[in-house]
């Protein structure tokens, strides 16, 4: 029988920053206790980023230089999707611009669904799977949470074939009624129980036993074990488990808590990523999801990952500005409304018939090049901006098509939950010309011939249905 095992991986993570000393100091009036959590930063999403908009990025990291014919299933694991009677995998699917036939599927309910989602599609078999873990975490203000959890996303490009990165080993699966968290469906943020508790009874108790079990049944011995990986439990838990297990502390996988923060579901497929990004031929990965027990998948490393002009998880990490403002996160989170004036009283309906009829050109950026004359336009229309001739586009994709600055302005006086809102025409080296908006502006403004890239994102909300209308906006390269 074939190996199967991880082809492919990518990773986003948003690229705005907060200190915790920020959020730590914007409460120190009422929780002075949060000051011992405030060390390193974590990373939290604009107004127009969510579950989706980071699985596409995520997922158009791991495509990069593969070939998605023939890839049987993509699935979505995340407990934050944005929603709950409509299928999140087939918008990221649409974005990524996967055939039809390709099964979309949503899996959540727990933290541990984003390595559950791993080790069904290795234990399926299927020729090629995408397995996307995406989590844009939510936390009280003022809370324990705030401080620890983080948002981002994980893609793993799983199947058989002789150019696999890393072999699936095995797996280990234990599902007991021990509830560290929880979150009712109707509610927006997470009760947690008390952390000695969990790390104790819980991390302590019930994964190392599965541990012992997965490498005595493959064979293989902790020892042999070049990177170890925790994600679900408290702070340390990885370090407590690592030793327990006779693990040597250098081998254990750097767990993000100071550059991220904890990404929920998608935390055990980043770590995996991690791993990947460091091994060698011939390691032995573990990594493990707590949550209601524990997920547990070993992998071995084949050859080192090609690049393939991917960003991947030390890439996305590094990708970063730092925001100060600690009301603009819970903005951004809905978490306080802002009056923003009459010029935000607008009413944005989603025609879903036209929504329809476009879209692989909304979801896949997808334009035209004329046969004629090779002009590159967008949108598609029946006759060509350049030459005139009827019917002579054929679809052409500029997600990824290299961009710059032509013009720009900053608009204060224009309704953007993040003013001023950034816009101008933006030129495809193609020869397309677009009028977008730019968002993720850093601290260092963007001028007239700044590099773009394409991503993802949120362009309206609609507040009155709860139906967020998705398109393509331009980010400066950084």
């Amino acid at each position: 029988m074939p190996d199967v095992g991880i082809k492919s991986f990518g990773a986003y993570i948003p690229r705005r920053r907060i200190a915790r000393s920020a959020i730590a100091a914007a409460h120190s009036w009422a929780l002075p206790n949060l000051k011992g959590l405030a060390k390193g930063e974590k990373s939290f999403c604009g107004w127009d980023e969510d579950a989706i908009t980071m699985a596409v990025e995520a997922g158009r990291d791991c495509l990069r230089g593969q070939t998605t014919a023939g890839l049987a299933s993509l699935q979505l694991a995340s407990t934050t999707a944005p929603y709950a009677d409509l299928q999140n995998a087939v918008i990221v699917g649409s974005a990524l611009r996967l055939e039809s036939a390709t099964s979309a599927t949503d899996l959540g309910g727990s933290t541990r669904a984003g390595l559950s989602a791993v080790i069904k599609a290795c234990r399926s078999r299927d020729t090629q799977q995408l397995v996307i873990a995406s989590e844009k975490r939510n936390a009280k203000p003022g809370s324990t949470q705030e401080m620890q959890y983080g948002s981002g996303a994980g893609a793993l490009l799983l199947g058989e074939g002789s150019d696999l990165i890393a072999r699936y080993v095995g797996s280990e699966s234990v599902s007991v009624p021990f509830v560290d968290h929880f979150r009712q469906s109707t509610e927006k943020f997470d009760y947690t129980w008390e952390e000695r508790w969990i790390r104790d009874e819980g991390v302590g108790k019930i994964v190392p036993r599965a541990v012992k079990a997965l490498l005595e049944r493959t064979g293989r011995s902790a020892e042999q074990v070049a990177w170890f990986g925790l994600a679900g439990g408290p702070g340390g838990s990885d370090k407590l488990i690592a030793k327990t297990l006779a693990i040597a502390p250098e081998r254990i996988v750097p767990d993000l808590q100071m550059q991220v923060g904890d990404t929920g579901a998608a935390q055990s497929v980043l770590l995996l990523i991690g791993a990947l990004e460091r091994a060698k031929p011939g390691d032995l990965i573990v990594i493990v999801s707590f949550a209601q027990g524990c997920e547990i998948v070993a992998f071995e490393m084949l050859q080192a990952a090609p690049s393939t002009g991917r960003r991947g998880l030390a890439g996305s990490v590094a990708k970063r500005f730092e925001e100060t403002a600690y009301l603009k996160m819970l903005s951004f989170s809905g978490d306080i409304e802002l009056e923003w004036g009459m010029r935000a009283e607008t009413d944005n309906k989603t025609a879903l018939t036209t929504l329809y009829r476009a879209s692989d050109q909304i979801y896949g950026f997808i334009g035209g090049r004329c046969e004629s004359c090779s002009t590159v336009q967008f949108p598609r229309l029946a006759t060509c901006v350049n030459c005139g001739n009827a019917h002579t586009q054929k679809p052409f994709a500029l997600s990824d098509a290299p961009a710059k600055v032509t013009t720009y302005t900053a608009d204060w006086l224009q309704y953007s939950p993040a003013p001023p809102m950034y816009m101008g025409l933006v030129q495809f080296d193609v020869g397309a010309r677009l009028l977008m908006e730019i968002v993720d502006v850093g601290p260092a403004g963007i001028d007239v011939g700044t590099p773009l890239e394409m991503s993802f994102r949120i362009k309206e909300k609609d507040r009155l249905r709860h139906y967020d209308r998705y398109f393509w906006k331009a980010v400066p390269i950084i």
